[in-house]
C-alpha cells in the first residue's frame, strides 16, 4: 500500500515536498512510516492510547523528533474525535483510540448490504469493522496494512467484538495483492497523502475496482498558494513524511486514473494552509 499503515492523518506539505517524496525513495519512506506505526500498534495493544497517537516524540520530550498527531488530537481535529458515539459502540477501545485520521469516509461511502469494501491504509481496523456491519454477513470489508503489528491488532480488534467478514491484508498501497475487478468500494482515512506516489496508489485503486465502483476517502489537501516556508512549517508540525495533493492536482490524478463524478469537499482545516477534504468519485 501507500506506505502508510495506520491512518495518521498527518498534513505534509504540497505535492513538490522537498524533504518528502522528491528526496526520499519509495522504500525509505516506506521503512520510517513502518517504524512509526509499528511502534503506535504495540502502544496501542498496550491500552498506551496517548503513546500511539503521539507517534513520535516532540521537542519537550528531550528528543529531536516531530510530533505527528498530537498536537491535532488536543484541537480533535484528528483520531478519535471524529468518530460519533454511535461508532464508538461498535468498536473496541483499541481500535477506535488508536485511530489516527483525518475522517470517517465511511459517514459517506454510500455502503450496501452485499458489497465488498477495501480499506487501504486500514491500521488498528477502525473503518474496516464498520463497513463489514454496514455490508452486512453477505458483503466483505478488506484491510490493507504493510504493518505486521497494525495487522495483528486489527485481527485482534475484529476478533474481540465478533466481526467475522473482514480479512487484513498485508501489502503496499501502490501495488495492492488483490484482484482486479473485484471490490466495490475503495476507502482510505488519511492515508494517501503520505505516499510517495500518490498517482500509483489512485491506479491501484481504479484497477481493484469494479466498473461503476465508488472511491470514497478522507485526505489532507493542501491550499494552492503553499510556499516554502510553510511547507517547512508543515513538515515540522507533523513529522509526516510525504505530501498532501492541491485539490486540482487531486481532481487531475483522479481523472488521469479513469475516475468521473468527483467531488472534493473540505470538512474542517488541519492548518492554516491545508484541510481535511472527502474526496468522491466513480470508476467509469
Amino acid at each position: 500500500m501507500a506506505e502508510l499503515n495506520t491512518e495518521c492523518g498527518c498534513a505534509a506539505g504540497a505535492v513538490s515536498m522537498p524533504s518528502a517524496a522528491s528526496e526520499a525513495s519509495t522504500d525509505q519512506v516506506r521503512e520510517t512510516v513502518r517504524q512509526k506505526y509499528a511502534g503506535a500498534a504495540k502502544s496501542a495493544a498496550r491500552g498506551e492510547f496517548r503513546q500511539a497517537r503521539a507517534i513520535e516524540p516532540g521537542p519537550g520530550d528531550g528528543n529531536s523528533g516531530f510530533q505527528c498527531c498530537s498536537p491535532a488530537d488536543r484541537t480533535g481535529v484528528f483520531g478519535s474525535a471524529l468518530y460519533d458515539e454511535a461508532h464508538r459502540q461498535q468498536l473496541p477501545d483499541t481500535a477506535v483510540q488508536a485511530s489516527l485520521g483525518c475522517g470517517v469516509p465511511t459517514a459517506v461511502a454510500d455502503l450496501h448490504e452485499g458489497e465488498t469494501v477495501l480499506d487501504l491504509g486500514s491500521g488498528a481496523g477502525a473503518d474496516v469493522l464498520i463497513s463489514a456491519r454496514r455490508v452486512g454477513p453477505t458483503g466483505r470489508a478488506i484491510g490493507l496494512d504493510m504493518t505486521d503489528e497494525m495487522l495483528e491488532l486489527a485481527r485482534a480488534n475484529a476478533a474481540a467484538v465478533g466481526v467475522e467478514n473482514v480479512e487484513f491484508v498485508k501489502g503496499y498501497l501502490e501495488d495492492i495483492p488483490i484482484e482486479g475487478g473485484t471490490v466495490d468500494v475503495v476507502i482510505s482515512n488519511c492515508v494517501i497523502n503520505l505516499s510517495a506516489d500518490k498517482p500509483q496508489v489512485i491506479r491501484e485503486a481504479a484497477r481493484v475496482l469494479r466498473r461503476g465502483g465508488r472511491f470514497a476517502v478522507s485526505d489532507v489537501i493542501a491550499d494552492p498558494d503553499m510556499d516554502e516556508a510553510t511547507r517547512a512549517d508543515m513538515a515540522a508540525w507533523t513529522g509526516c513524511i510525504a505530501g498532501a495533493l492541491t485539490e486540482t492536482e487531486f481532481r487531475d490524478v483522479l481523472a488521469s486514473a479513469g475516475f468521473r463524478e468527483i467531488e472534493i469537499t473540505e470538512t474542517h482545516r488541519v492548518h492554516e494552509h491545508a484541510g481535511s477534504a472527502i474526496i468522491r468519485a466513480r470508476k467509469l
